[in-house]
């Protein structure tokens, strides 16, 4: 299954990053609920969003973000 994330929309596109690299894709093929940040899987039609995926990297990163900012 083909993991990515969403970095944003610019017009009729959405910026995905998939293994590093960023990809411009319709956005008719994400889902529409799906917002900036968010772990989307595709289903061999459409860009959806993991919800459990998103939690996990949420999570990852406010504990990075934490141990950043420890003193």
């Amino acid at each position: 299954m083909e993991l990515a994330v969403l970095e944003g929309f610019e017009g009729s596109y959405a910026i995905i990053e998939i293994d590093g690299q960023t990809r411009d894709i319709e956005r008719r093929l994400v889902e529409p609920k799906a917002k900036e940040g968010d772990v989307l899987k595709w289903d061999g039609a459409k860009w959806m969003v993991d919800p459990e995926a998103t939690s996990e990297r949420s999570d990852r990163m406010k504990k990075l973000m934490d141990e950043l900012w420890e003193d």
